[in-house]
């Protein structure tokens, strides 16, 4: 294990870090926020210094492997957290540490799950710090040092593995760091559009910097009440948008980008993505307008396609309370929050590819169990699907259910009824924010035992970086020599 390099990472990470809280100071000084100014001030001084102590001394061996890259990167999350939730509980909007580090956990992790019962009441600094989580674990903290800070050794890419979404990461163009100022290029940009569209439908300069950098992250913390609800349809319509965006595998916008249209266009994801999104929209529509006859079907329309957007991609903004649609509307939900976004966004779930590849594997199991001498190969975007993409896929998911299980078993301690327990762990494990039942859409997290909250901060945690990391770094095999 090469401990020099998971510190010196650490302390990159803790640096940039710091240098993220100073957006927050400059907030609390707009809003005449004196006080907290100076706390986060303080706070990002006391970071930024801890996190260039670890990087003092450059380790003398620059390579690691998959071992260590999955240990950096767990540990990262968690260190970035733990830190990341003092200012809440320093300034005193969230009095307890714990409820604090589920906020923050849930913002980095971009699930939106929130412990808050009035978030209205939060100061200025701090409900944008809350927000700014958001954007800064869309991408990843670890890409972002990647694309600021070039690494020598070559073996960068199983740093961006560990934290990237999706099945498999490969590199866009021939370097690592390429690849990281691509990805963190496209996401800046997509988030300053937003804005620009945003304010041009009269939105608030503050209210459109977080409501934009939830939606980039996919994460879906709301700085008012009734979350998205209040804002105009053109406002809603936009999120929408942004929403479906930035759940598409941002491969596709790079291929776009360099005039590849052909590959951006033959990638089978985006298409089901985009299939099972309507699809969803469309059933809810109908079964909303004509089978229970709530409201129109325009409104239904335009309320399906902003919460189905915002299920699926993982965001968690509401403009209504789809926990009060008939049953079947609330059946199509949870299913769109298991199957999550595309690969390589900034969306959770268990991702459109991995659906795709499981269905596939079915099929194929099938028709040879009918017919044993054929010969069928398992194909994805026209080519093979790699074997070692395949095993990955299939420990992910064992993972996956074993951990969903074991979650839902200790949550359902806490005495809740099966609704609430069963989408509780799974709004957090699929980063997707709101549940159904006593963590439906208008309601919170408060409410659990400490117990069920750390159970619920490790699936947050699990959810966004895949599972792998986090039990490898859990587990006594890792730390044997």
């Amino acid at each position: 294990m090469n401990y020099s390099m998971i510190r010196y990472i650490l302390g990159s990470v803790m640096a940039i870090e710091g240098l993220f809280m100073l957006p927050p100071a400059l907030v609390g000084l707009i809003y005449g926020e004196n006080r907290e100014a100076v706390m986060y001030l303080i706070l990002a001084a006391c970071v930024i210094g801890a996190g260039m102590l670890l990087r003092f001394r450059k380790p003398k061996v620059n390579t690691f492997y998959a071992r260590e890259g999955f240990v950096a990167v767990a540990s990262s999350w968690i260190v970035l957290s733990v830190i990341g939730a003092l200012p809440f509980w320093i300034i005193g909007d969230i009095p307890r540490y714990v409820d604090a580090l589920f906020e923050v956990i849930s913002g980095f992790t971009t699930t939106g799950s929130s412990i808050l019962a009035d978030v209205e009441a939060m100061t200025h600094a701090n409900l944008f710090w809350r927000s700014f989580s958001h954007w800064i674990g869309g991408m990843g903290v670890l890409v972002f040092i990647l694309a600021i800070l070039p690494m020598t050794g070559g073996s960068t890419i199983n740093l961006m593995k560990a934290e990237s979404p999706g099945p498999s990461v490969g590199k866009l163009v021939p370097r690592i760091q390429q690849t990281a100022v691509w990805l963190y290029g496209i996401y800046f940009v997509m988030t300053l559009i937003q804005i620009v569209l945003m304010l041009l439908g009269g939105m608030p300069v503050f209210d459109a910097l977080c409501t934009a950098f939830g939606t980039a992250g996919t994460g879906g913390f709301g700085i008012k009440g009734d979350s998205i609800a209040g804002y105009s349809v053109y406002l809603q319509n936009v999120i929408t948008i942004f929403m479906m965006l930035f759940g598409v595998n941002f491969s596709f916008y790079y291929y776009i980008l360099i005039r590849r249209a052909r590959d951006a266009f033959s990638m089978e994801e985006v298409r089901w993505y985009l299939v099972i999104y309507l699809a969803a929209v469309l059933l809810i529509t109908v079964n909303l307008s004509w089978g229970s006859g709530i409201g129109t079907a325009p409104g239904n329309f335009q309320a399906a396609a902003f919460q189905v957007a915002s299920v699926m991609t993982t965001t968690g903004f509401a403009t209504v309370d789809f926990d009060l649609w008939p049953g079947f509307s609330r059946a199509i939900m949870v299913t769109v929050m298991f199957i999550g976004a595309c690969a390589g966004s900034t969306g959770g779930g268990i991702k459109v590819s991995r659906i795709l590849l499981y269905v596939r594997q079915v099929r194929i199991e099938l028709q040879q169990q009918i017919h044993p001498r054929t010969v069928k190969v398992l194909k994805m975007d026209g080519k093979g699907a790699d074997k070692g993409m395949i095993r990955s896929c299939n420990i992910f998911l064992m993972a996956y259910l074993l951990i969903f299980v074991g979650s839902v078993l200790v949550v359902s301690l806490d005495g809740f009824d099966l609704t609430t327990t069963f989408t509780a762990v799974v709004a957090t494990i699929n980063n997707i924010g709101p549940g159904l039942g006593a963590v439906g859409p208008t309601a919170n997290f408060a409410a659990f035992s400490d117990l069920s909250k750390f159970v619920m901060m490790f699936d947050m945690l699990a959810g966004r970086l895949e599972i792998i990391p986090m039990l490898v770094l859990v587990s006594p095999l890792t730390w044997k020599k």
